[in-house]
């Protein structure tokens, strides 16, 4: 199937720019519009409320979308696609610091102790913050020029992106108070996406069972 649509599709510089256009206008004039109608008083009842849902399940989104690249890449035989993963995810980590700058801002009205109290003593925040803070090191490392710099150290850096989704994933289902439909889709979503990456995941676990079985293979002809 790859093949057959691989064949007839190609992806060209210009609609690989389009694509990418696309994603920035998309990504920037929804995060804009909402904040405006938080501000002009137009997301219902409890804006602060609709605020944190949009900002919050939009980023998660952009993560879900950023981890589908690679895999649909390869399936589709479309490199270019590619080059999508690094705006995809700074825009997943800047709709996740919206989210929690919203957070602070419009819930805790920038009260320092409690923001730290609520990290603390409420596991969904605490997962919450801790994958900002992996996205975060995550976006200020996905410039080419640190990319080079960091080497193979990158690549290692930047599988904590699954970690983040997990997290992510956690908070939003220990968030929900009552209908857990919603957030459990988006786990299963997730699992399914980091499934496709199992080989990647099983790999130190085999590369560790192969040295183990040379060192006992050595021990045995020593023997």
């Amino acid at each position: 199937m790859g093949f057959i649509v691989n064949k007839f599709v190609r992806l060209t510089l210009g609609q690989t720019f389009w694509l990418k256009m696309v994603l920035h206008v998309a990504a920037l004039s929804l995060l804009s519009l909402t904040f405006y109608q938080a501000y002009s008083d137009q997301l219902g009842a409890d804006p602060v409320e609709a605020l944190l849902h949009f900002t919050g399940i939009g980023a998660f989104n952009l993560l879900l979308l950023s981890l589908l690249i690679s895999p649909l890449a390869k399936y589709l035989r479309l490199g270019q696609l590619l080059t999508l993963r690094r705006p995809v995810g700074l825009y997943a980590f800047a709709y996740g610091l919206c989210h929690v700058t919203s957070y602070i801002m419009f819930e805790l009205q920038f009260e320092w102790s409690l923001i730290f109290s609520e990290v603390v003593k409420r596991p969904y925040i605490t997962v919450g913050f801790s994958a900002l803070l992996i996205l975060t090191l995550l976006a200020t490392t996905s410039t080419k020029a640190i990319q080079r710099r960091m080497g193979k150290t990158w690549q290692k850096t930047h599988n904590w992106v699954y970690v983040a989704s997990l997290l992510v994933a956690l908070h939003y289902l220990w968030s929900v108070k009552s209908d857990l439909i919603q957030p459990i889709i988006y786990a299963v979503v997730l699992l399914t996406l980091l499934a496709t990456r199992k080989d990647k995941f099983l790999k130190p676990f085999r590369s560790a069972l192969n040295r183990r079985n040379k060192r006992q293979q050595n021990k045995k002809k020593l023997a």
